[in-house]
């Protein structure tokens, strides 16, 4: 990182809110004393300076001409290499019609934004309380993604193959390719990002995130991570108070958590294993229906109730024939539903169908040279013989590792080759193929032994060597790790004074590594939700150390994204997407995997056993009790709606007040 930052510096050294450099503007509404610089282009080193002005001409020029109608400064610097972007309040207020998101009208309702009825909403007149800080930088992403070439032409400044644009074809996307673009990200507000985390992971507060504040700096995706991940840690409460007393307080309870041990008979009939699996199946589901509740809440409040990202303009890889989209009346590129169906079904399904196989081949290769190790271990008993008992969990170890590599390149390739239209429709595709295979790895192993093996106590030291690998890792990583990079790794000139010029501030964050995103993030939760929700039966504990871990979780998380990253762009977003769904499929599956643990229990079997029930009758019952369960578990998804009713009535307010809007342009 500190090299990077004595580059940056040779680099950077321009004031950038000098005023006479921005681009001029001709509307008299969108003359401002000053402009609020909101995106930074960063230029490698070789970049022509013809090269460069052609850039800003074309980011300046108007979308009649083929340019993305912004503001843009060039900096005063002797290389060239930095573009600081920004955008007029018209194209501002264009932009978010565009994007359906809904504005405070004059009544006090969230409705959707139209520029033609702009003088009735509130605040409409100063873009820094219109619109938030996350959604202002987005809209310059967007225009800036929208750039296209008007004809086959040659980019200035570049000699060789590599700078010849197509005609329709996406001009960042190729100026990345060609080696012109380093990288194009949102520029922090030191004096905002400060007050955030004052509030944030700097107070004394264990729970409770401004989650308004965070959405209107960092956007949608990640403030509806931070919401779910402080409603997921609120939801864990009951779940680890019920834990805590089946363990330690109920009649029994240690008998009934030790699944070997079933000597002793003075225990309740009713064992605290039955408990925590009707209880798990049950707090899943209400979990998941009261979060979903929640969201909607957050979607009115944050006015993305109604995006319409179908009528955008496609995702800057998208590609096909060109020609006039039937919906929006532009001209992009079309390509057939039915041809992207064909590759998913009969291609993107089948390989990532073999990569499942892999997965399963590789556990049962492992439990085969496991039991070929003990074998030979028996016969021999030697120090060679011993050493090699652990080589199986070594080879499955490095196995599963290059497998999750070489497939997460796959999963990737081909959800680019599947050529999706919008943003969201690409991230779902690509999320699901790496959740199945992330499902399959994580679980596939617990799910042997409970159900193949039928080893319960085996299972149940695997979750808890998990949970506990678990805890120390994320403290580790969480806690540990960024305070060393911090304190000892970070740009010793990240912390500027705020009277400091604007370019030394840029060099700050140009230092900083890209933020990886949050899917690493959802991944644990959705691990920990599995481990919880499928296996809690087994260690009743389970939900204690998941609390303890999220509790240190929310801090390390918000910290991390403040201090330690260039600030991500953030789409606006109406819910978690697909991951939303992978919570419910996992709470759907728990009904099933609880099921059939409290059939395995030995106090279960025990039962059976003193009762003279039979093997038959006994399977007969836990098939009529999975059903049962899932049908309770319909009904309270049924009984409990998805929004309030106070969300479905503004939601349905804003549906006849677009109905009306649109009979008045009509008249």
């Amino acid at each position: 990182m500190a090299s990077l930052g004595e580059e940056a510096s040779d680099q950077i050294k321009v004031k950038i809110l000098a005023q006479d450099s921005w681009t001029k503007v001709s509307c008299p509404c969108c003359v401002s004393d000053r402009v609020e610089p909101l995106v930074l282009i960063w230029l490698t080193d070789k970049v022509q300076p013809l090269t460069r002005k052609w850039l800003i001409s074309l980011i300046e020029d108007s979308k009649r001409h083929g340019g993305a109608a912004l503001l843009a400064h060039p900096g005063d610097d002797e290389c060239g290499d930095v573009i600081v972007v920004s955008a007029s309040r018209c194209n501002l207020l264009k932009a978010t019609e565009d994007l359906g998101l809904c504005k405070k009208y004059q009544d006090g309702d969230m409705i959707p934004f139209s520029y033609q009825d702009r003088d009735n909403f509130s605040n409409v007149d100063d873009m820094t309380e219109f619109l938030t800080l996350a959604e202002r930088q987005y809209i310059v992403k967007n225009e800036l993604d929208s750039l296209q070439a008007q004809k086959k032409q040659k980019i200035p400044g570049i000699g060789d193959a590599t700078g010849v644009l197509q005609a329709w074809e996406n001009v960042c996307q190729k100026l990345v390719k060609a080696g012109v673009i380093k990288d194009i990200f949102p520029l922090h507000d030191q004096q905002k990002l400060k007050e955030l985390g004052k509030k944030w992971y700097s107070g004394k507060q264990i729970w409770g995130q401004p989650l308004d504040e965070i959405h209107s700096y960092f956007g949608g995706t990640v403030a509806y991570y931070f919401s779910f991940l402080d409603f997921y840690t609120w939801a864990l409460v009951p779940s680890a108070f019920l834990g805590l007393f089946l363990t330690f307080l109920m009649p029994g309870g240690g008998s009934s958590v030790e699944l070997g041990d079933v000597e002793d008979d003075d225990g309740p009939s009713v064992s605290g294993h039955m408990v925590q699996a009707v209880f798990s199946m049950l707090w899943s589901t209400l979990f998941m229906e009261f979060w979903k509740r929640r969201s909607s809440s957050l979607s009115y409040r944050w006015g993305t109730l109604q995006l319409s990202e179908g009528f955008a303009e496609p995702r800057p890889s998208f590609h096909g024939t060109l020609g006039i989209n039937p919906v929006t009346g532009r001209m992009e590129p079309l390509f057939p539903e039915w041809k992207r169906q064909l590759r998913v079904g009969l291609v993107s399904v089948p390989i990532v169908g073999l990569f499942m196989g892999l997965v399963v081949l590789g556990m049962t290769g492992f439990y085969y040279g496991e039991a070929l190790a003990k074998g030979f271990h028996q016969d021999s008993d030697s120090w060679f013989s011993k050493g090699l008992l652990y080589l199986p969990s070594m080879v499955h170890i490095v196995y599963t590792n290059m497998l999750g590599n070489v497939y997460s390149t796959v999963a990737m390739q081909l959800t680019e080759w599947e050529n999706h239209r919008e943003e969201s429709s690409f991230q779902n595709h690509h999320t699901t193929k790496v959740l199945l295979f992330t499902f399959i790895n994580n679980f596939a192993v617990l799910f042997h032994i409970a159900f193949y093996k039928q080893d319960l106590p085996m299972l149940r030291k695997r979750l808890v060597s998990l949970l506990i690998l678990t805890q120390l890792l994320n403290q580790f990583t969480e806690v540990v790790v960024p305070f060393i990079v911090d304190r000892f790794l970070s740009d010793p000139q990240k912390d500027q004074p705020e009277d400091e010029i604007e370019g030394d501030q840029l060099r700050a964050q140009t230092s900083l590594p890209p933020y990886p995103g949050l899917f690493s993030e959802y991944i644990e939760l959705l691990l920990q939700f599995g481990y919880l929700s499928l296996f809690s039966s087994v260690y009743p504990l389970t939900a204690v150390f998941l609390l303890l871990n999220n509790v240190t979780e929310i801090r390390g998380d918000s910290y991390k994204i403040c201090k330690l990253f260039r600030k991500p762009f953030s789409a606006p977003v109406s819910d978690m997407g697909v991951w939303q769904t992978a919570f419910e499929v996992l709470g759907f599956v728990s009904v099933m995997s609880n099921c059939w643990l409290l059939l395995l229990s030995p106090r279960v079997q025990e039962f059976c056993l003193e009762g003279g029930i039979s093997s038959k009758n006994i399977l007969l019952f836990a098939i009529l009790v999975e059903h049962v369960l899932i049908l309770l578990k319909m009904i309270l998804a049924f009984m409990i709606p998805d929004e309030p009713d106070w969300v479905r009535i503004k939601r349905e307010q804003m549906e006849f007040h677009s109905m009306q809007a649109l009979v008045r342009q009509k008249l």
